[in-house]
């Protein structure tokens, strides 16, 4: 009964660990700030599963059962490099499209560069420094 409690606990928080990726997913707006989301959930999720999988096998066959890590040994090696990689092309990509680094969804006003300018260093990063969403 209480096997079955944790097991229960553990995949419902690895649903509600996807879920969070796909709202985040669907909120942000930048490819760089979608790849943050889903990459840190999923992770954990995957690691909710296993957890999960681990325990009911225990429980049930009386005996540790560990063959279900490999599963996230092997995803916590390849997922940081598949989402550099990735990263690495979108910048290329832009960089090709004769885009600065972080230039997409950016709004630079020349009105406000010399008013940050005279304006001590804390103060030249306020609301001017900051990124602007635009409407598409």
């Amino acid at each position: 009964m209480i096997v079955d409690l944790l097991v229960s606990f553990l995949l419902l928080a690895s649903g509600i660990l996807v879920l969070t990726a796909a709202v985040g997913l669907w909120r942000l707006e930048d490819f760089f700030l979608r790849m943050h989301a889903p990459a840190l959930a999923n992770t954990l999720a995957t690691w909710a599963v296993a957890l999960a999988s681990v325990v009911h096998l225990t429980a049930s066959t009386a005996r540790l059962a560990l063959h279900h890590w490999v599963i996230v040994i092997l995803l916590a090696l390849t997922a940081p490099i598949t989402t550099m990689l990735l990263a690495r092309a979108a910048l290329f990509r832009e960089r090709a499209a004769g885009q600065k680094d972080g230039e997409v969804n950016r709004v630079h006003s020349s009105s406000t560069a010399p008013a940050a300018a005279s304006q001590p260093a804390s103060a030249a990063t306020s609301v001017s420094a900051r990124p602007v969403r635009t409407l598409r």
